[in-house]
């Protein structure tokens, strides 16, 4: 039986990167880490803040995309947040 905590949820991972050339090579690398939960990916460079804006589609348990969010939540100059539904 399943608990409540590993259901399927579908969301969104909302990713700025403050610094985007420092921190892109490393993000990359994470999301290829956890590619099998990423449905589908957007990034706009805002230019005229400097920064990247990112969306994340993901599908996955509690455990897989917080493990996703908390690493991505540990790089320098990078915010995460993330909104998710149980499906």
């Amino acid at each position: 039986m399943s608990s409540s905590v590993n259901q399927q949820r579908l969301g969104v991972v909302a990713v700025i990167l403050k610094q985007p050339k420092q921190a892109f090579s490393e993000f990359n690398e994470l999301l290829n880490l956890h590619s099998d939960i990423i449905v589908g990916r957007m990034g706009i460079p805002y230019k005229e803040r400097g920064v990247s804006v990112i969306s994340l589609i993901v599908d996955g348990t509690n455990d897989e995309i917080g493990a996703l969010t908390g690493k991505i939540g540990q790089l320098p100059g990078v915010s995460v947040k993330a909104i998710l539904t149980r499906f």
